[in-house]
C-alpha cells in the first residue's frame, strides 16, 4: 500500500501504524522525493495524475492508497479507482468530497473501495452524527461540536485550510455547549464538510458544525478576525502566524447533538493530539478495507457499519467515549 505523504504530520503515524500490522508491505510516497527515499519510498505528486498513474504501474500491485495530503482536483482518485486500486482520503474540502463520491460508479465496477470523511472532524464527528441520529429515531437537527488544542503543531495544509475557513459565509448563530474536561464553552460555526455530507448519507434536514480552540482567548481573537479574513492579504499574515504561534495544549474534543421534537441524545469523545488520531482512523480504516470487511463504491466513514466501533477502537490509543448517561451537560 502506498501513503502519500507519508513523511509529514499524519502521514508518518499513518505509514508507521500500517507497517506495523503489514510489515514490508507499505511504502512512503510524496512529492518531495528526498524525504521520501529516505524512508524507502517513492516520489509521487497528487497535482500529476499521469505522474501518479506512472509511479503506481511501476510499483506493481498496489493494494490501497492512503491519501494523507490534499490534491487539487479528483486526478488521482480516479487513477486509483480505475485501476482497482482502494483509496482511503483524509482530505477535508467539500468540494474535493463530493468529486470523490461521484466516482462511485467507476469504483464499484473496477472492484475498488473508496472511504472518505476519515479523521477528527470529519470522520469521528460523522460517526458520532449517525449514533445520536440513531438514538432519537432520525433527528431533525444535529449540532456538532469541535475543540482543537492550539497548541498542537499542525501540517501546514491544516494550518491553510483553517485560516481559509474562517472567510466563508455565516448562516448560524455560535452556540455555548459543554465539552468534557473543557467545561462550558463558546463555538463558532465552521465549514467543516461534515454539515453538508450528514444531510445526504444520513437525511437529517440541518446539521451545522462549530469550531472553538482550547484557548478561550486565541478562539475569541481567531473569530473576531472573520471579517478581515475575507482579504487575502489578512488570511496569508494569518497562516503565518499560526504556524509558528503555539498556546494551548494538544487535547481535542468533539461533541454530537441530536434533536427530534422533545428527543434530545448526546455523545462526545475526547482524546490529544488530533493529527494523530485522525492518522489513526486512516489506518483503522485502510486495515477494514484490507481484510476485505467494506463493501465496493466510495462510501463516506458514517456509512461503513464495519467502521461504526471505531471510536472504541480508538480507545486504546487514549480516546475516550461519552454519552448522555455520562451527564455530558447541555
Amino acid at each position: 500500500m502506498v501513503v502519500v505523504g507519508g513523511y509529514g504530520a499524519v502521514g508518518a503515524t499513518v505509514a508507521a501504524t500500517l507497517e506495523g500490522w503489514f510489515p514490508g508491505r507499505v511504502v512512503v510516497a510524496g512529492r518531495d522525493e528526498a524525504r521520501a527515499r529516505l524512508l524507502g519510498g517513492v516520489r509521487a505528486d497528487v497535482a500529476d495524475p499521469d505522474g501518479f498513474r506512472r509511479t503506481l504501474e511501476e510499483l506493481g500491485d498496489v493494494a490501497a492508497v492512503v491519501l494523507c495530503v490534499e490534491p487539487p482536483d479528483t486526478g488521482v482518485a480516479r487513477v486509483c479507482l480505475e485501476r482497482g486500486v482502494h483509496l482511503v482520503d483524509i482530505g477535508a474540502t467539500r468540494r474535493l468530497l463530493d468529486g470523490v463520491a461521484d466516482l462511485h460508479d467507476l469504483a464499484a465496477g473496477a472492484g475498488a473501495t473508496a472511504v472518505l470523511s476519515v479523521g477528527v472532524a470529519p470522520g469521528l464527528t460523522n460517526l458520532l452524527a449517525r449514533r445520536v441520529h440513531e438514538a432519537v429515531g432520525g433527528a431533525e437537527r444535529i449540532d456538532l461540536t469541535v475543540l482543537l488544542g492550539a497548541g498542537e503543531r499542525h501540517g501546514a495544509d491544516a494550518v491553510r485550510w483553517t485560516v481559509e475557513g474562517l472567510a466563508g459565509p455565516v448562516a448560524e448563530a455560535p452556540l455555548r455547549t459543554t465539552l468534557p474536561g473543557h467545561g462550558r464553552r463558546t463555538a463558532h460555526p465552521f465549514p467543516f464538510s461534515d454539515q453538508h455530507t450528514l444531510p445526504r448519507t444520513l437525511g437529517v434536514e440541518q446539521v451545522t458544525t462549530r469550531l472553538c480552540l482550547d484557548s478561550k482567548p486565541l478562539t475569541t481573537a481567531l473569530f473576531g478576525l472573520r471579517a478581515a479574513a475575507r482579504r487575502p492579504a489578512v488570511r496569508r499574515a494569518l497562516t503565518a502566524a499560526f504556524s509558528r504561534i503555539h498556546l494551548g495544549g494538544d487535547g481535542f474534543a468533539v461533541r454530537a447533538d441530536a434533536r427530534r421534537g422533545d428527543l434530545h441524545a448526546a455523545c462526545a469523545v475526547t482524546g490529544r493530539e488530533q493529527s494523530r488520531m485522525t492518522a489513526l482512523a486512516a489506518a483503522y480504516a485502510t486495515r477494514a478495507l484490507l481484510t476485505g470487511a467494506l463493501p465496493v463504491g466510495v462510501h463516506h466513514i458514517e456509512q461503513l457499519p464495519a467502521l461504526a466501533d471505531l471510536p472504541e477502537s480508538l480507545g486504546a490509543h487514549g480516546l475516550t467515549v461519552w454519552h448522555r448517561a455520562d451527564k455530558l451537560g447541555p
